[in-house]
């Protein structure tokens, strides 16, 4: 009999053993259904209060294209 394979100090699971862990995962999510919070998911899904984000000045943007011309140009 080979030796067992190892990896990262885990035993490999056999495909067999594999694929019957995914079927057993797979039914348990089927058939399982948990108790929802209808009054939890309806604030989750309507949030707070919806602010717009500030625009960004393209002054940072010059900058960066200012820096990056010295910088090719090896004025560092």
């Amino acid at each position: 009999m080979p030796p067992r394979q190892t990896r990262e100090g885990v035993d490999a699971m056999g495909r067999g053993r594999a694929k019957a862990k995914q079927t057993k995962v797979a039914r348990e999510l089927k058939y399982f259904s948990p108790d929802t919070d209808l009054s939890k998911l309806e604030r989750e899904l309507h949030g707070s209060t919806y602010s717009t984000p500030e625009p960004v000045s393209d002054e940072a943007d010059d900058d960066l294209y200012d820096q990056y011309g010295k910088w090719a140009s090896g004025e560092r």
